[in-house]
């Protein structure tokens, strides 16, 4: 019998490494703990980043058409469809496998996920996030002047494309993912927070941004009516006081504690933070709602309630 129970899992991008070869052989990893959170009772949903893939085609297709390689440059909303496509058929491989090892007649299938953002996004205004290859400085005032994009020092190593990074409204694709659960899919979707794009007309136009993958996860639990989004990290469990003496692991908190910790300045910014603020979306969006934020090695112990930091109301 179909169970009505429903979860998100977000998956980082580095846990499925920086090369397909690399990628082909962490996704089993993978694949076995989201098939074991499966064994919860739940339809569970796939999401996963995209930084190192869209990253590599990227400067791929950038080297190519600024060294003579007869291509053009591709738009990085089209990279980030690129990138959608490959992981998810990685995906698709390697949690077919796993099912069907353990008697399972599911099938997994991906979706090429678009993400509406607010063309008024104040992030539009200010480009932050770096993105494709290093250029000389000399190079880069030309691309800008070509193109009219933002290109910045890096670091000393060179100049880069900088893009905004928006805040997710809408995932177009959501009733069609939705569809498929209720068939009995397991549904890939939303990767890399999903294809940033703005309303056009009566359609949408893809445009140049990088949008976080945990806020697209909770927008997407959301919408299929999730009631657990689980957040996959590089630690067990959520942390005050981070690699300090004093750390303290948390087992769980409300709202209200997350959003005291938030104040005091608890979680990185470029770390945790969206992690805790993304679950607190999705916490406070409904009634019954949990969000989990845990290792991916130790995803199976936390849904047992032996690791990992729940959060709740």
């Amino acid at each position: 019998m179909q169970s009505d129970k429903r979860m998100v899992i977000a998956l980082g991008g580095n846990a499925l490494g920086k090369t397909p070869e690399e990628q082909l052989t962490l996704i089993g990893a993978a694949a076995e703990a989201i098939v074991d959170l499966m064994d919860g009772g739940y339809n569970v949903t796939v999401t996963h980043g995209n930084g190192p893939q869209v990253g590599m085609i990227k400067v791929a297709t950038d080297v190519s058409a600024d060294k003579g390689g007869g291509t053009p440059l591709i738009p990085f909303a089209e990279c980030g469809a690129m990138s959608q496509g490959y992981i998810g058929y990685h995906l698709q491989q390697a949690i077919g496998r796993e099912l069907k090892k353990r008697g399972s007649d599911k099938q997994c299938v991906s979706v090429v996920t678009q993400t509406v953002v607010d063309v008024q996004d104040p992030a539009f205004q200010n480009p932050t996030k770096p993105v494709g290859a290093f250029f000389s400085e000399e190079r880069a005032k030309e691309l800008m002047a070509e193109t009219g994009n933002t290109y910045v020092e890096d670091a000393g190593r060179g100049w880069r494309w900088v893009v905004p990074s928006p805040l997710p409204s809408a995932i177009v694709e959501a009733a069609t993912v939705k569809t498929l659960i209720d068939a009995g899919a397991v549904v890939v979707a939303s990767g890399g927070g999903g294809i940033p794009v703005i309303e056009d007309g009566d359609g949408y136009k893809g445009v140049a941004a990088v949008i976080d993958k945990d806020r697209s996860a909770a927008l997407l639990a959301s919408d299929i009516g999730a009631e657990l989004l689980v957040i996959l990290t590089a630690v067990d469990r959520v942390s005050l006081n981070y690699n300090a003496p004093n750390q303290t692991d948390l087992e769980s908190m409300t709202v209200e504690e997350a959003r005291k910790h938030i104040d005091e300045e608890q979680f990185a910014k470029g770390s945790m933070l969206p992690k805790v603020e993304a679950c607190l979306n999705f916490v406070e969006g409904g009634e019954g709602r949990k969000a989990l934020i845990t290792s991916l090695v130790r995803a199976k112990d936390a849904l047992a309630g032996r690791t990992g930091t729940y959060i709740t109301m």
